[in-house]
Formats: structure tokens, sequence, C-alpha cells
């Protein structure tokens, strides 16, 4: 099973957005407020290289990443698949 994050804030839309194609989708996900968590977001830029949101993080069954920045659907439901 893979195991999705993402990273949001308070008042990024196109978080809303990603959380509920997932939703939709029937993915578990777990979230990472960066304005309730600012420690994480140097985390995130590391692994994104992104100072934007959202950034979703999906840690595959062998332990690889993809990382997918913003509203990407092709981009996310490939990584999601």
């Amino acid at each position: 099973m893979k195991k999705v994050t993402v990273f949001t804030t308070n008042t990024c839309s196109y978080c809303a957005m990603v959380k509920k194609w997932l939703d939709s989708k029937g993915i578990e996900y777990n979230t990472v407020n960066l304005d309730e968590n600012p420690d994480m977001q140097k985390e995130i830029y590391a692994k994104s290289g992104a100072l934007t949101v959202p950034v979703t993080l999906i840690e595959k069954e062998d332990g690889q990443e993809d990382v997918v920045i913003g509203f990407n659907l092709p981009r996310l439901a490939s990584a999601v698949a």
C-alpha cells in the first residue's frame, strides 16, 4: 500500500482540490499543514525543490518516493496508480 501525504496551508485552494480528488478516488492520505508545522517546510523543500503548495508525497512499497507539485492531475493519477 502506498503512503500518500499532502503538504498544504490554510489558504491554498489547490490543496483543497487535491484532497477532494483523492477523496473521490477513495485514496487515503495524511495532511501536513505547513502553517501549523513550519518546521516541515524545510523537509518538503529538500524533497521537492518547491516553495509552493500543494506538494503531494507518495511513498511506494519499495521505499521510493514520487513528488507531485501543484494540482497536476495526470501526474498525480499516475503516481497513486
